[in-house]
């Protein structure tokens, strides 16, 4: 009898957790279906269902030269912040990884702490900093301010990858009388490559996409795209950002299924 309750028990438990996994799942793949669908639409507005198909607002992104000027910034901005987040990230993570001591453990919150911080506040805090040194907003400090939200991503992947680092390893190499700086370019960094990858990739898509910190620290000369979307479907809801928002859908699957067979990026995540 005891059995048997704890059979239904179980499977009282798996069906309401299947059901709760469904809904989740459908809440956050349904928005991107809905912009994917009405990217397609032959309309001049943004309905769901639309009246008809065509891709002729994919077409007409090639002529939108604003939002050209806008994702040329944000790609250009991205790559200069996962750079310096990849050089600041892997150098904190070989300095706080599997060291007992209180000032790692004060070093690794201090580097999580944007994570943990409002991203407007953040934003605020970073442009009453610049104003205050006399640093005007610009490409410079838009890479400043994505640098210090994106380089959590890169201590954390690369913290989990030194974790599975066998010691052995390194005290063999040190044995052998190879330099500290040989070890970790022969040794430590071709083992721990996939989990910095890992952490330069959700960097970059965060540094990419993010709105509050480039709302403060940009200026004209720097429009940045998810801005410039916000912008016009704020003033006249172009049905080019949904066509846009239906490439940018489908280049970021497109990345996280590579850095997956790569890298193996959903276990990192859940490291």
């Amino acid at each position: 009898m005891g059995g048997r309750k704890r059979t239904w028990e179980a499977i009282s438990f798996e069906v309401v957790m299947t059901a709760v996994a469904l809904i989740a799942l459908i809440v956050i793949i349904a928005p991107s279906l809905v912009v994917l669908i009405v990217s397609f639409t032959n309309g001049f507005s943004l309905k769901f269902p639309p009246p008809g198909y065509s891709a002729r607002w994919y077409g007409e992104l090639w002529d939108a030269w604003q939002l050209h000027f806008a994702a040329k910034n944000s790609f250009v901005v991205a790559m200069w912040s996962t750079g310096l987040s990849i050089v600041l990230g892997v150098a904190a993570a070989l300095a706080i990884a599997r060291s007992p001591t209180l000032s790692a453990r004060v070093l690794d919150s201090l580097f999580m702490s944007p994570l943990v911080l409002p991203a407007l506040a953040f934003g605020l805090s970073a442009l009453m900093l610049f104003s205050l040194v006399g640093l005007p907003v610009s490409a410079l400090t838009l890479v400043i301010g994505h640098t210090v939200v994106c380089v959590p991503y890169v201590v954390r992947n690369t913290v989990a990858a030194l974790a599975q680092l066998e010691t052995t390893l390194l005290e063999s190499s040190a044995i052998l009388g190879a330099s500290r700086f040989y070890t970790f370019r022969r040794i430590v960094l071709p083992l721990i490559r996939p989990g910095v990858i890992a952490g330069a990739f959700i960097a970059f898509m965060s540094s990419f996409d993010n709105v509050p910190v480039s709302l403060f620290l940009r200026d004209a000369a720097t429009d940045m795209l998810p801005i410039r979307m916000w912008q016009d479907l704020e003033g006249k809801l172009d049905v080019t950002i949904a066509a846009l928002s239906g490439v940018l859908i489908i280049a970021t699957v497109a990345l996280m299924a590579i850095m997956e067979r790569v890298t193996g990026l959903s276990k990192r995540l859940t490291s």
